[in-house]
């Protein structure tokens, strides 16, 4: 009797509580806000004239009494913009610095990319590599028997930088993380920095951006270059893009 009694007197055994699992968070989504690039009015022929006129004029040198130098007609200032009779677009280089690098192209930093190119080098190496120096990069594709596709519409480029080839370019489509970047940017017109993570675990190291205004000058179906616009008055451009159809 004495024993059931001690039975039902003994503290019930606490149980085991399995803990809440709390779900890992998601990479940040923003809102996409970026604006389709406009196509773009056609020229009236008073404007096109006007700018082979101009062009023209550009194109011969001032001759100094004193020095007998011949010295460039125009500047290159940030207030005169367009040296060579150009257009002025946003073009960016960005990636993780162990990735490989994308080049996006945009009609201004509000509006969505209307090509973005992968290339076959790392972030960090091309962006230390713009830092020693000038530097020049050619992207060349073939040529097909009827060619009807735009120049800055291909898909597949091989890639030189400064005369060597480091290898290719790949057009592809825009990604979640390539909208990301834009949006993250889009208030900013030129400049070179580090972009927050993304992820928790950024395998490749952080994401490194460096973006500016290009003057795109198209010598003909087959051939365009976008030269860097410098912002400190430099005549010389430190940074060229060339597309070749051979």
């Amino acid at each position: 009797m004495a024993e059931s009694v001690a039975k039902g007197l003994e503290p019930p055994k606490p149980q085991s509580i399995t803990p809440l699992t709390t779900p890992s968070p998601s990479p940040t989504r923003l809102a996409i806000s970026l604006q389709q690039p406009s196509h773009g009015r056609k020229a009236s022929k008073s404007g096109k004239l006007y700018k082979q006129v101009r062009s023209l004029f550009r194109a011969f040198p001032i001759i100094h009494p004193c020095m007998m130098m011949p010295l460039p007609l125009h500047s290159n200032k940030p207030q005169d913009g367009l040296i060579h009779g150009g257009t002025r677009l946003t073009c960016t280089l960005y990636g993780c610095r162990k990735a490989r690098t994308n080049l996006a192209i945009q009609e201004n930093p509000r509006c969505l990319p209307m090509l973005i190119l992968e290339l076959g080098v790392p972030t960090g190496k091309l962006l230390q590599e713009m830092g020693s120096g000038l530097m020049r990069i050619a992207l060349e594709c073939d040529k097909q028997a009827v060619e009807k596709t735009k120049l800055i519409e291909e898909s597949l480029w091989i890639m030189y930088c400064n005369g060597r080839k480091v290898g290719y370019g790949v057009k592809k489509k825009p990604t979640e993380e390539d909208l990301n970047v834009m949006q993250l940017l889009h208030a900013v017109s030129m400049g070179a920095g580090v972009l927050p993570a993304v992820k928790k675990e950024m395998p490749d190291g952080e994401l490194t951006y460096m973006r500016a205004y290009f003057e795109r000058v198209i010598g003909s179906k087959d051939s365009e270059t976008f030269y860097m616009m410098n912002p400190d008055g430099n005549s010389g451009s430190e940074l060229s893009i060339f597309f070749v159809r051979l």
